[in-house]
């Protein structure tokens, strides 16, 4: 099982939307919620080319604790279902 935790996602979304879309974040825009759209779809396209079938979920809650520990308290955002 792989956990990815993207740490930058208000600067991609900064860098995407410029300076006055940038004032949104947190507001209007869900910085991390559209970056891992994204991701999840870039993910189903190269798991599709691979052959992979997974599960691929977003989900907010869970926060890593320095380098050891995951807590885990999830909210599923969105999933998706890759079949060939």
């Amino acid at each position: 099982m792989l956990v990815i935790e993207v740490t930058n996602a208000r600067e991609v979304v900064r860098q995407r939307i410029g300076r006055l879309g940038s004032r949104l974040i947190g507001k209007v825009v869900d910085a991390e919620a559209q970056v891992e759209k994204a991701l999840m779809q870039e993910m189903e396209n190269a798991f599709k080319e691979f052959g992979i079938e997974a599960r691929i979920y977003s989900v907010d809650g869970p926060a890593m604790v320095g380098r050891s520990h995951l807590e885990l308290p999830i909210q599923v955002r969105e999933e998706r279902v890759v079949e060939l």
